[in-house]
């Protein structure tokens, strides 16, 4: 059976934190799995539908966690080579253990040039990074001998989930991945990139796509979903627009893909 879930909107620097908790709290009740949060840390150009992100992901993590009981929360895709993988194993670790291990930490390798510039990262080098600290963080997770003590150990699985469609994303997605998410992929493609993913691991990795519904009609949204439950999506990840109609939309989407 698929998963259903939802990417909270967090594109606006004047939305009351208080929203993203009622958008939290119904989605776990209407019965969505999991909810993600987008990442920028320095875009060049406005939050918004291309530079969603304004509240730190991990941060804003800790305070919807603490506010629900069951829904899973993850970074949709946290940008891993503009941060430092000791820091994010250790925030991840910690909020799996004060959540009641229910994150999933999602990892890209980014592709804003203007965001790496503004941090003081090399994009071109972001590959390699990525690379290097998601073996990092593995090794941690793991309890493999990192020359320190890493606490808090995990004591559930932490699953890595990494995004992207691209051939390095999915040899990422492949070598360190437990879950893989897609976007902007409809049936034939998603299948194809599965396909792809499979081809180059053994290990078993839950598969999944972005969607958007972002204005108009349900109609295109709903019969798109369906066509990637039906190629073997595992997981469909919706993102509903900004925060003055999430809920309804959210809502919606919910009681007619589960109506069938």
């Amino acid at each position: 059976m698929v998963e259903l879930q939802v990417v909270l909107p967090d594109e606006s620097a004047a939305m009351a934190p208080e929203r993203l908790v009622e958008l939290a709290v119904a989605a776990e009740e209407l019965g969505y799995g999991t909810a993600w949060l987008p990442d920028h840390l320095l875009p060049p150009g406005e939050f918004g539908a291309t530079y969603g992100g304004v509240y730190e992901p991990l941060v804003t993590i800790g305070y919807l966690a603490a506010r629900t009981t069951r829904i899973r929360f993850g970074t949709s895709v946290l940008v891993l080579p503009l941060r430092s993988p000791y820091v994010v194993a250790k925030q991840a670790a910690t909020l799996h253990r004060l959540s009641g291990e229910r994150i999933v930490l999602g990892l890209g390798a980014g592709w804003a040039v203007e965001e790496f510039a503004a941090v003081g990262a090399v994009f071109e080098e972001r590959g390699r990074r990525t690379d290097e600290s998601l073996a990092i963080i593995r090794d941690l997770f793991e309890g493999r001998d990192s020359g320190g003590v890493f606490e808090p150990a995990l004591r559930a699985p932490l699953p890595l989930m990494i995004g992207g469609t691209t051939a390095p994303a999915l040899r990422r997605a492949a070598r360190f991945g437990d879950e893989w998410q897609g976007l902007g992929l409809d049936g034939p493609a998603f299948a194809t990139a599965v396909a792809k993913l499979r081809a180059q691991t053994d290990r078993p990795i839950r598969v999944g796509t972005r969607l958007d519904w972002s204005t108009g009609d349900p109609g295109p949204v709903l019969a798109a979903a369906h066509q990637l439950a039906g190629a073997g999506a595992e997981t469909l990840a919706v993102s509903f627009g900004d925060e003055r109609d999430a809920l309804d939309r959210m809502t919606r989407f919910y009681k007619l893909f589960t109506a069938g």
